[in-house]
């Protein structure tokens, strides 16, 4: 089952790329991604770190755990990027995302500090991404979940990941303030 927005319960591998890839549309993935960490910091530094922290719905991540998975995220994806350029076809290994947010506590770090995690990453792994050649970019890994996936396909995914948490931090704000006002 996958709906139009991220952070949703996703059992089809096909449909969930599919949603990330019309998340980004013709936008430039280098591009987006180059953005992400300036729109953490911007989120972050427009709204206290309580409303970052608050659960805007039952059993959803807080704006905060986001933010920490996205960090999360990052490492991950560049572990990848760095497994699929150096060896033939590697297996990928899924990550239960839940496991790793709730054990990391991210929701008890301050925001500010996830999103500088979250930036240093990023940049380490926008450097390698930017380096690739059109060939390195046909160089593919096997996902344990879904199967096959270049390290073209990873980075359009990627970017649509950003994207669509970047939108689910939004409406999670909207979310706790709406809760305040009423």
């Amino acid at each position: 089952m996958i709906k139009a927005q991220v952070g949703l319960a996703v059992s089809d591998p096909r449909a969930y790329r599919e949603n990330l890839f019309k998340l980004l549309g013709a936008r430039n993935p280098l591009t987006v991604l180059a953005q992400t960490a300036s729109t953490l910091a911007d989120t972050v530094g427009q709204h206290s770190a309580t409303v970052l922290r608050t659960r805007p719905y039952e059993r959803k991540w807080t704006p905060n755990e986001i933010i920490g998975h996205l960090a999360d995220s990052e490492w991950v994806g560049g572990y990848r990027l760095r497994l699929i350029l150096c060896e033939d076809s590697p297996a990928i290994l899924g990550m239960n995302q839940e496991l790793w947010v709730a054990g990391q506590q991210h929701n008890e770090r301050e925001p500010s500090e996830l999103v500088e995690t979250f930036r240093t990453l990023r940049e380490l792994n926008l450097a390698l991404w930017r380096r690739l050649s059109p060939a390195d970019l046909k160089r593919t890994g096997q996902h344990n979940e879904r199967g096959p996936e270049s390290l073209a396909l990873m980075l359009q995914m990627l970017a649509g990941h950003d994207l669509a948490h970047l939108d689910q931090i939004t409406r999670y704000i909207q979310a706790v303030r709406q809760r305040e006002l009423g």
